[in-house]
């Protein structure tokens, strides 16, 4: 990698920043919401202006590369070869809307579909958290997944949120939980909760749903770098299109690929 490279985290931050502090100025205002492909599926004027935000400071600095987004006419999917950018306005938009102060703006730069820098900023709790090439980061002080070792002491979350059609998923996902592991949580912020777990404040996480990549680039890239273990439901090591997500300290992955695999049995 070159120096070329090495900025891109930076520009992750300050534009994940620039994001986030435009979103929060919406945030516990009488702010409209619409619906999108479910009753429960909101966006905001705030997520397409974070958007907004977010692509102007990158494209200031990368003029003309790839912008993959969640809101409006970004693209969707990921490109396999060359530089690139996910972006998550509001990432735990529910929350945003509920008043709740768990949601981010989120930020990963990625070389041929593999990420070499990311940011989540959550405002509203006043924490950032970065990962370049050597580490990840919680409001610039080096951070590293939980030394848990024994799934009764372990706090795990299902990482996505699971739709109406498939609640039966979703049920047998708490169960493995709440029979194999210490406790449970849920925050409602799938990028918040990945990097709960690089930070080390939770012990793992799974789903068996492809997540979309503005929802599980950057907290992946967190959890690699703070030493953690990230597959697909099989195993192998995950990536954007990846069937299914397991994401742990290290220790506790067989046990969670076991839970993951549950659901689909």
């Amino acid at each position: 990698m070159n120096a070329d490279a090495d900025s891109r985290p930076r520009v992750a931050k300050r534009a994940a920043s620039a994001g986030a502090d435009l979103a929060l100025e919406s945030f516990r205002t009488d702010i409209a919401t619409e619906t999108k492909t479910s009753k429960t599926d909101v966006v905001t004027q705030a997520d397409r202006d974070a958007q907004a935000r977010v692509i102007e400071v990158i494209e200031a600095a990368f003029p003309g590369e790839p912008i993959v987004g969640e809101e409006d006419d970004a693209l969707k999917t990921v490109p396999d070869e060359g530089p690139a950018w996910i972006v998550d306005p509001i990432d735990g938009t529910n929350n945003f809307v509920d008043g709740l102060h768990i949601w981010g703006t989120a930020v990963a730069a990625v070389v041929d579909g593999e990420p070499v820098g990311a940011a989540v900023v959550l405002p509203a709790l006043g924490d950032s958290y970065t990962a370049d090439r050597e580490a990840a980061y919680l409001n610039g002080g080096e951070i590293s997944v939980s030394e848990t070792n024994e799934p009764e002491l372990a706090t795990v979350s299902p990482l996505m949120w699971w739709d109406f059609d498939s609640r039966e998923q979703y049920a047998t996902a708490t169960r493995e939980i709440v029979t194999r592991y210490d406790d449970l949580r849920r925050v409602g912020s799938a990028q918040a909760t990945l990097a709960l777990i690089a930070a080390g404040s939770l012990d793992g996480g799974f789903t068996n749903l492809v997540s979309y990549p503005w929802d599980s680039v950057a907290g992946v890239h967190f959890v690699r770098q703070a030493g953690g273990v990230v597959t697909d439901i099989h195993g192998d090591r995950w990536r954007h299109d990846s069937d299914g997500l397991v994401v742990s300290n290290g220790p506790l992955h067989d046990s969670l690929l076991a839970a993951t695999r549950s659901i689909e049995e």
